[in-house]
């Protein structure tokens, strides 16, 4: 089916490679008239690729990554004839067996210890903690590599051991909805409004790589900020843009905005 300029030019140059790729794979699903697995998304592109599908009548989506609310999630793209069961979307779901008592693990040791172990970030979905048993969700296919793999994050021996989706830890949903205006939805002023500090500290975070823009380090502080797109900077929490409401009276932006602010 192609990418028309019509579609194009409502999006970043930037998103242009995802989009042809999430384009291909409809149009598979669409000649082959089959389902089609994605790799896990992260909400910004689910919302390019629900946009694509969203613009013929033929196949359906639904994505699924563990639990309600995953950050990243797979994508399936079915004709009408199917109906999508959670054994579609192959997840697998390991445990990080490690020492609790003379050893502790953070989020950037374990995503720095699987993604040492050379698999692509698209194969991993949330990592997920109670602050002492971590979890990880990753395609089934590759988790007997990284369970033969992966046997140290930091200096702490570990075991990845499978679990069943029914042992999956409680995930807390922590994000605040918050409501407000702004001159501009540049990135370095989403992060001055929201954590309230000034805008010259937000810029010096941006531009020192203290923030990443969905998992990627993003260095640009003039970056416009789209539906969906997730803002973390570190020490301070994250950032996700849900609604874009127009412009107020004054001619400032109206958005909304989950926000967690580190504790």
């Amino acid at each position: 089916m192609g990418l028309s300029e019509n579609v194009t030019q409502h999006f970043r140059s930037s998103e242009l490679p995802f989009l042809r790729q999430a384009s291909d794979l409809l149009e598979r699903a669409q000649t082959e008239y089959r389902p089609i697995l994605t790799d896990f998304l992260n909400a910004r592109e689910r919302y390019l690729l629900t946009t694509l599908v969203n613009r013929q009548t033929e196949i359906h989506i639904q994505t699924d990554g563990g639990y309600l609310h995953a950050e990243m999630q797979r994508a399936l793209l079915f004709p009408e004839y199917f109906t999508p069961k959670s054994s579609d979307f192959e997840l697998a779901l390991l445990e990080i067996n490690y020492p609790v008592k003379f050893a502790t693990l953070e989020h950037r040791q374990v995503l720095g210890s699987l993604m040492g172990s050379g698999i692509e970030r698209n194969v991993l979905g949330d990592i997920i903690t109670d602050r002492t048993r971590w979890q990880l969700i990753t395609k089934q296919e590759i988790a007997p590599y990284l369970q033969q793999m992966v046997t140290e994050m930091g200096r702490t021996k570990v075991k990845l051991e499978q679990r069943t989706f029914t042992e999956l830890l409680h995930v807390q949903d922590d994000f605040q909805s918050v409501h407000t205006t702004l001159p501009s939805l540049r990135i370095d002023v989403v992060i001055a409004t929201l954590f309230r500090i000034s805008r010259a500290v937000a810029k010096d975070l941006v531009t020192r790589g203290k923030v990443r823009l969905n998992w990627f380090t993003y260095d640009k502080p003039d970056y416009e900020l789209a539906l969906h797109d997730l803002v973390s900077v570190r020490g301070f929490g994250r950032i996700k843009l849900n609604e874009n409401d127009g412009f107020s009276k004054k001619g400032k932006i109206k958005a909304e905005f989950d926000v967690i602010k580190n504790k």
